[in-house]
């Protein structure tokens, strides 16, 4: 059973920055597309970046230019770096690994103050 945990969450000022990992059992990890999603208080889960096994990556416009993803295939992670924050990027963020099953981890909230 594959599982996803991600960490590196927390409270930071707008303009801060922080780094989520996403951790990932299982040997198929490293060979599957992961995304960063986030869902917000009273929003719907949304989309902020994906990255292939090969390193391709794409982002939600809200977030280029600020937000890096990528991964250390030899440590089964994948990072969501995080620059710039802003108050309206606080959500709870979730990584997600494509497939079937498709696995979701637990979430990590960021929280960026004002």
């Amino acid at each position: 059973q594959v599982q996803l945990v991600e960490s590196g969450g927390g409270l930071v000022q707008a303009g801060g920055s922080l780094r989520l990992s996403c951790v990932g059992t299982g040997s198929i990890f490293r060979t599957t597309v992961i995304q960063w999603y986030r869902q917000a208080p009273g929003k719907q889960r949304e989309f902020v970046a994906i990255i292939t096994s090969s390193g391709t990556t794409n982002y939600a416009v809200s977030v280029k230019g600020r937000f890096t993803i990528s991964r250390d295939n030899a440590k089964n992670t994948v990072y969501l770096q995080m620059d710039s924050l802003k108050p309206e990027d606080t959500a709870v963020y979730y990584c997600r690994q494509s497939g079937s099953p498709v696995v979701w981890g637990q979430g990590t909230q960021v929280t960026v103050s004002s």
